[in-house]
This record gives structure tokens, sequence and C-alpha cells, in this order.
């Protein structure tokens, strides 16, 4: 009986560690639709595109092309670049394109939410589109991302993000599979209503919405989500498009889970009474089970496999629980080692811990506000 209770257990735990991978976009076709209605005949918002950058003078000679193709197609978009007290030669490449874009720079470090703080505050237009420094976006995706504005109902627009490096290691191909199912879920979540958050790298909001974020909190978060707790839609915009390299590295790639997972969480705490307040249990849900569940997921996932050894030990079945144990320490070392497919499933399993880590840090009082670009993506 113990057994059977300790086995049962740990497939339930099991099950929690999956949710927010499987279940639970699953679960959002039985979500009402509510598709998004445009006015064709609605003349397009002004407009600010707004980037911080810190050391990012492999990435700028490909930036600045990118802005000078969408200034073509685009010739009233306001551009603002803030340069977070760079030690090399960023700010003067950005000081260099006067005709292209305006810099806000900084005399210290302050981090990238100050630095989009004080952007938003210079802008002049009505949406404001947020970017980073290494993101370069299609010219042709500005018009669409505006158009959504003309649902009044709108408040943001997350754009899709493809990693055009996955070819460059078993790091860069995971990430690449996991954006591509977080874009996934995020289209199902835009079908029935709000996605929950959007990603630095490519999303608008409009100018009136901006909220305070303190500079230890994670500015794309915080921004996104305030036009949920505003009562507006965030949706996900499949036809606005942005390309961007991953990290090839596991170390910049744990550094950067630990930091993101960090601020995301403490982003989560300041926001949690306003989002207890202004969600309905539809929208709660989709916050639990995309956002809460997956950071914690390294607890389910360590507890379903020790209440799974448990039970076979229970059963009588020592020998089982020993194999088991042994093939999954084999496969971690092979894992390790790059071998082919157990590589990959070891850099996700990194990429758990490291997002459990960042918890921790964020429990434990840690704060990041400045950030270094990865070596490895450039």
């Amino acid at each position: 009986m113990m057994a059977a209770v300790l086995l049962i257990a740990a497939c339930g735990c099991l099950l929690l560690f999956l949710h927010p991978y499987v279940t639970y976009p699953l679960s959002l076709r039985f979500f009402a639709r509510c598709p998004v209605r445009l006015d064709p005949a609605a003349p397009p918002p002004s407009a600010t595109l707004v980037f911080s950058a810190f050391n990012e003078e492999a990435s700028l000679p490909a930036k600045i092309a990118n802005l000078r193709a969408i200034r073509a197609r685009h010739p009233a978009i306001e551009i603002l670049a803030y340069s977070d007290c760079s030690t090399d030669d960023t700010l003067p490449m950005l000081l260099a394109e006067p005709d292209l874009l305006r810099v806000v720079p900084s005399t210290e470090r302050t981090g990238k939410a100050t630095g989009m703080r004080r952007m938003v505050a210079e802008a002049r237009g009505e949406i404001m589109i947020f970017t980073d420094a290494n993101v370069l976006l299609d010219p042709d995706a500005v018009e669409p991302l505006l158009r959504y504005f003309s649902n009044p109902a709108v408040g943001g627009v997350a754009g899709t993000l493809r990693y055009i490096n996955e070819d460059a290691g078993a790091v860069a191909k995971v990430g690449g599979l996991y954006w591509r199912l977080e874009e996934a879920i995020k289209r199902r979540e835009s079908a029935v209503g709000s996605i929950m958050g959007a990603d630095g790298s490519i999303f608008a909001t409009r100018r009136s919405l901006y909220p305070e974020v303190p500079p230890h909190l994670l500015d794309d978060m915080t921004v996104s989500m305030t036009v949920t707790l505003s009562g507006q839609r965030l949706i996900h915009a499949p036809d606005v498009v942005a390309d961007e390299k991953n990290a090839t590295e596991s170390r910049d790639e744990f550094r950067r889970k630990r930091r993101i997972a960090c601020r995301a969480f403490n982003t989560h705490r300041y926001l949690w009474p306003a989002i207890r307040a202004a969600y309905g249990p539809g929208d709660l849900y989709k916050y639990v089970s995309h956002k809460l569940l997956r950071w914690f997921g390294l607890a389910p996932l360590l507890a379903g496999t020790a209440l799974g050894l448990a039970g076979l030990l229970a059963a009588g079945r020592p020998s089982l629980a020993a194999a088991a144990s042994g093939l999954s320490l084999v496969a971690l070392l092979l894992g390790r080692a790059g071998f082919p497919l157990l590589g990959s499933l070891y850099q996700i399993l990194l990429s758990i811990v490291a997002t459990m880590l960042g918890v921790v840090d964020g429990l434990r009082g840690r704060t990041y506000q400045t950030w270094t670009p990865a070596v490895s993506r450039n």
C-alpha cells in the first residue's frame, strides 16, 4: 500500500513539473476564443523605438543598419538609445548617428530599467517599441505592430522572436527549442485573451500605460504585465518578427537564466498583490501555470524522483531502484560530455537548475540591476 502511495505521489509531482509545458497549453483549448478586431481606417499612431546598450560594439553595426532600414520605411519613427556607461566604443558609435537616433547617455551604471524609464520620459510617440541592442527587427514588422493598436482594447503587443544560431551547439539548440515552445504558448494565450508577459527583445505598449519600474526588477515583465493590470489586452503578434543570437556556452546561459529568474521572481513579488486584485480565475490560472510553476520546476522534479525511488524500495525492488539511479547518473555524465540527445537533455536540466537558483536568490534578498552581454552570442 505504501509503495503504491509513493509511486502515485511521484507521478503527481512529474505531472506538476510537466504542466507548464504540456497540460497547460493543451488546457487553453477549452477557453473561449477572443479574436482581435482591427480598424483598417484608423490612422497609425506615432511611435518611438528604444533600446538600452552596454558594451555592444560588436552588435551595433548590424543594429544601426537595421534601424536605417526601419527609418527608410517609416520616416516618422523616433529612435532613442541609452548607453549604460559603456566602457567600449558603444557610446561613440551611437553618437556618430545623430540623423538616425538620439542618445541618452549615462555617467554611471544604472541598469536597463532606469535607462528605459529615462527614454520613455523623453519620448514623443504614442506607442513605445521596446527592443534590445542585439535584436534585429524586420522593417516590415513595424506597420502591423502599430496596426494592432487600432483596437482600443489592446494595450500591448509582443512580437515573435527567432533565434538564428541554433546550429551553433547544444546550448543554442536547446535555447531555440525552448523559445519555440514559449512562442507557441503565447499564441494560444493570445487567442483566448492576454499573454502572461512579454519578452524584452521585441514588444510595444501605449506610452500612457508605462509604470514606475524599480531598477532591480525585470522591466519588460513589469511594463508588459502592467498592461493587463490596467484592464487592457496584451497580445502576441506572429507577423511582428525579430531575430537574435542565443548564447552558445553553458556558463553564459546559466548565468543569464539565473539572473533573469531572480529579477523575474522579485518582479512577481512586487506585482503579486495587484495581480491577485485584478485577475479573474482564468487569468490567475494562466499566470500561475505559465510563470509560477515554471520557476519552481526543479522542486517537483526532485520530489518526484525521490518519491519514485522510495516507492520502488517500499515495493521490495531495491535492484530496480539502484539500476534507475545508476542509469540516471550515467545519462547525466554522458550529457555533460555532450553525447547526442543526452547533451540537449543535460542543457535543459541546467536551465531548470539555474532558474531555481535565481528564485532562491530572490527569496534571499539578492538583486541584479546591471547586466553584461554574453560573449558567446556575438
